[in-house]
């Protein structure tokens, strides 16, 4: 399948689960990553703010947000800028329709990089949404850990890559 094919064909398989079971296997997932040698040895994480068809972080961002550094994503421009996540950040609807933090970018370092995406292999290949932002921002940080996260039916054989793309050092289903 090419990269649109497996995109419509990961959106069919969504739409074979309901909300409830989606945020269900959300939180198995983020189960798993929280004890997570990576997650439990990080100080500073980033993570990302759901949309409704990826797995469900709100929960867990307010779990973890007093013990360790959890920084968002926001979109600007063509470029991931990332964003610290705290106690009183407030949100707006940003490109896509993703709530981003509404505070100052981050400029400290990472520990871990927690990504979502439509599709992942076990090679740790990873499909977006198609517009490169993640390949960007992780193409600046290919020293720090990268964990894809997804549920099982988005983990597939083959994703197509490109030599742009960056790849995931272990992708989490739950299973």
């Amino acid at each position: 399948m090419d990269k649109i094919e497996l995109r419509a064909h990961i959106k069919a398989l969504k739409k074979q689960h309901t909300q409830e079971q989606l945020q269900e296997q959300s939180e198995v997932l983020l189960g798993k990553l929280e004890q997570h040698p990576a997650f439990v040895n990080a100080e500073r994480v980033m993570l990302y703010s759901a949309l409704p068809d990826e797995v469900q972080t709100q929960a867990f961002l307010e779990k973890w947000h007093l013990r360790k550094i959890l920084i968002l994503p926001t979109v600007v421009g063509d470029d991931i800028i990332p964003v610290e996540y705290g106690q009183d950040t407030t949100f707006a609807v940003g490109d896509f329709n993703i709530l981003e933090p509404q505070n100052d970018p981050y400029t400290g370092g990472f520990d871990l990089i927690v990504v979502p995406g439509v599709a992942f292999d076990r090679q740790g290949n990873r499909l977006g949404r198609g517009k490169g932002y993640y390949d960007r921002f992780l193409s600046q940080h290919l020293d720090v850990r990268r964990i894809g996260i997804c549920f099982d039916f988005q983990l597939v054989d083959e994703v197509p890559a490109e030599p742009f793309d960056i790849r995931m050092d272990e992708v989490l289903t739950v299973n």
